[in-house]
């Protein structure tokens, strides 16, 4: 594992998307595993710009996401098919038709699930699998208690999940109650997983995953049994760390 300490989060978004341009480079057809969320908007921002420049070419990566709210559409602007779309699929020359996110819309969860395993076995796997962390060590939509060796699966979201999305929607009614979401074994089937953790309210939870047990209540504990494993995190959330192993 690599730890790699940034200043604040803009250095931590920079050297993220260092990582993401280099396999990039190195394999212009590679397939990225991608997430949404606060933690990786700026390291899109920084991938957008140097497309801009003309150091960066998209037009042969594939992307899968990481998860999708079921029953919100890719035109909801909740949806993480819109957040990509907005973030980082509009603003590049990447063909959307080789971007996945779980189809929120079909109601038949193990279908939803079955064909978003096949696409990921299809395209020959994950290159690069992109995470933030979750203040519990969620990964994905995989809460505390998850199994490791599930793969994508339909979760029923938290009462507090859903409290803290409830500003996002005009009304608690409309907030989704459930999610699509890889699981933990298609994670760990990456090639090289790249971890960005920002701020001091990640600091306890962070220094948990990287020494502490290796428990499903701390689902991102599974990372340090795998072996290409990289984490870009700031001042604020090493915090905890007495060391950088």
């Amino acid at each position: 594992m690599i730890i790699y300490r940034a200043k604040d989060y803009q250095d931590m978004s920079r050297k993220a998307a260092n990582i993401i341009s280099a396999q990039i480079i190195m394999k212009p057809n590679c397939v990225l595993g991608l997430a949404t969320g606060s933690s990786p908007v700026g390291t899109y921002r920084q991938l957008i710009e140097w497309y801009n420049k003309g150091d960066l070419d998209f037009s042969h990566v594939t992307s899968i996401n990481l998860d999708e709210y079921k029953g919100l559409s890719p035109e909801n602007d909740q949806s993480y098919r819109y957040f990509m779309n907005t973030n980082l699929f509009n603003h590049v020359n990447i063909d959307k038709a080789h971007t996945f996110v779980p189809n929120g819309l079909e109601v038949n969860s193990e279908k939803a699930c079955t064909d978003y395993n096949h696409i990921i076995a299809t395209s020959g796997g994950i290159d690069l699998q992109l995470l933030g962390l979750g203040h519990n060590g969620h990964i994905g939509f995989n809460e505390p208690g998850a199994a490791f060796e599930r793969e994508t699966h339909c979760v029923d979201l938290t009462e507090s999940t859903i409290e803290a999305n409830k500003r996002f929607f005009a009304s608690e009614e409309e907030v989704p109650r459930q999610a699509y979401t890889m699981g933990i074994k298609n994670i760990m089937q990456a090639k090289k997983i790249l971890v960005i953790v920002s701020g001091a309210d990640k600091a306890q939870i962070l220094e948990k995953v990287l020494h502490g047990p290796i428990t499903p209540e701390v689902p991102a504990s599974i990372l340090q049994l795998h072996n290409d494993v990289t984490i870009v995190a700031d001042e604020a959330a090493l915090s905890c760390l007495t060391e950088l192993a």
